[in-house]
């Protein structure tokens, strides 16, 4: 071997070294990286469910919703964690990611367990809005039922109050004229009464559709991170 040889073999494995020694440090940035991660993500998962209270609808889909818009940082973590695979782990590291791939179970089989619970809490969320604004319509329809009797016997300042009422419903009365006041208050109970209820249907319609958008978004959601979850158990038998 010749010396020209014999130096380019000893450049070829310090720039090896090297290059591995550059690697590691890499590797150890991104690891420590996903475990930040990991930790800002159980703080937001705490802040998300305490105080919790379970057995209300509407704390349950908002609680997923606000989980599920938090999932890619614990998805990120993992992966980021898992880098590199069992490449130099220590004992204490090693112990620490088996328990990670499980915890990957653990989340898979508790997203696909919101998918059910999701549905049901939209069910139970509709159902409640459809009956608050129904309470709410009946109790404008039950004033203008006492508005329409109090028009036949109220005195003209009884009838400046009702028309009053209705301005405040937004049909406007002209108060102006005491002659005709009486009978345009009658006249208007009838538009009044619709639009209350046309107003109910509307506020219906689109509490309906936020609530189906909000709900589907989050319900896809917690499959797709369920799948993604199981995919990063399987790819980690190595840390088991």
């Amino acid at each position: 071997m010749s010396q020209s040889e014999g130096y380019d073999i000893n450049r070829s494995v310090d720039e090896l070294l090297r290059f591995s020694a550059d690697q590691l440090k890499s590797i150890s940035r991104i690891r420590l990286i996903g475990y930040g991660l990991l930790l800002l993500a159980l703080f937001d998962f705490f802040q998300t469910v305490i105080p919790p209270q379970f057995m209300n609808a509407a704390w349950e889909l908002q609680t997923m919703g606000a989980l599920m818009e938090r999932i890619p940082v614990p998805l990120l973590g993992l992966g980021l964690v898992f880098f590199g695979e069992d490449y130099n782990r220590s004992g204490l590291e090693s112990l620490v990611v088996k328990v990670l791939s499980w915890l990957s179970l653990l989340l898979a089989i508790l997203c696909f367990l919101l998918v059910p619970l999701g549905i049901v809490d939209s069910v139970r969320v509709n159902n409640q809005n459809t009956q608050e604004i129904a309470a709410q319509a009946d109790r404008q329809l039950a004033q203008l039922e006492q508005i329409e009797q109090q028009v036949g016997g109220g005195s003209q300042a009884d009838l400046q109050n009702l028309a009053t009422e209705l301005n405040r419903l937004g049909l406007p009365v002209d108060t102006t004229n005491p002659e005709q006041l009486r009978g345009e208050v009658l006249a208007r109970i009838p538009q009044a009464r619709e639009q209350v209820q046309q107003q109910a249907r509307q506020l219906q319609s689109n509490r309906r559709l936020a609530l189906l958008e909000s709900s589907t978004k989050w319900i896809l959601a917690a499959i797709i991170s369920a799948v993604l979850f199981l995919m990063i158990w399987r790819g980690t038998a190595w840390a088991r």
